[in-house]
């Protein structure tokens, strides 16, 4: 009862057997007023299960190959814009590359609907034109993450290490790059969603290779909005697994996390 009366109280501590309790709680409920609400164009969740039951097990869909297709564009995008957003990122610590971080930071309010043509005359072919879209879209994002990381560094550990005797170069490796290694690895886990959202609309700018992007429109083009919402939910659940697995792994790597966050 206690536990209770706490949910409506501001900045209150709860149990982790009220959290769950309360999660699968508020789920039933939703699903429920979905299931109640679900009509016309928009399926009920018993119709978008039957739609993800044939979308699965259709050959015609190749779901399997789509998802895997999907998952290396996006796992090989975010590697290769963590390397470029790490690189800007130590860069930035000197003054030279300063302003070319910060320009790139800004480039976050780009929008990549005016930039696709460009993207288009300077690649070769779709799947470099998708690869292109999508670390552009993600780099700015990590850079501003990053460096928002580095300026939080408090100045006292700089001031440890020249007492240490130690030169910049030196600094730029144990309290940067060594020392905030664990939050790097949290930023790619926060702005794996970025890349995951991004994901369904550079594989709809060329759809030879397949992906869920692919089965995504090709549903929207048929009005078939059960099988929509089937891949929807597919696209959500995985995001949510890949997001605890990276949380997961995150504190497996670097164990003193557990403390920092622990309440």
């Amino acid at each position: 009862m206690n536990d209770l009366s706490k949910l409506f109280v501001p900045f209150s501590a709860i149990s982790r057997k009220t959290v769950l309790t309360l999660i699968v709680a508020e789920t039933i409920v939703a699903l429920l007023i979905w299931q109640l609400s679900g009509n016309g164009l928009i399926p009920s969740p018993t119709k978008v299960l039957d739609a993800l039951g044939r979308v699965a097990s259709d050959p015609n869909f190749s779901f399997a190959d789509n998802f895997m297709s999907s998952l290396f564009l996006t796992l090989k995008g975010m590697g290769i814009s963590i390397l470029i957003a790490l690189a800007v990122s130590y860069l930035a610590l000197i003054p030279v590359f300063n302003p070319v971080a910060h320009f790139i930071i800004k480039c976050r309010y780009l929008t990549l609907t005016g930039l696709i043509f460009v993207f288009t005359l300077m690649t070769d072919n779709g799947s470099q034109l998708k690869m292109s879209l999508l670390i552009f879209g993600i780099v700015p994002f990590f850079v501003t993450s990053l460096l928002s990381i580095i300026e939080g560094i408090n100045k006292q550990e700089y001031e440890l290490c020249r007492t240490l005797r130690m030169n910049n170069w030196q600094i730029l490796w144990e309290v940067v790059i060594v020392g905030r290694f664990d939050q790097v690895f949290e930023v790619m886990r926060q702005n794996f969603a970025i890349a995951w959202m991004m994901i369904t609309m550079v594989e709809g700018l060329s759809m030879s290779e397949g992906g869920l992007g692919t089965l995504l429109i090709k549903a929207n083009k048929f009005v078939d909005m059960a099988q929509v919402f089937a891949i929807l939910l597919v696209i959500f659940v995985l995001g949510i697994l890949f997001d605890i697995l990276l949380g997961q792994l995150r504190r497996w790597l670097f164990p003193y996390t557990k403390i920092e966050t622990a309440k």
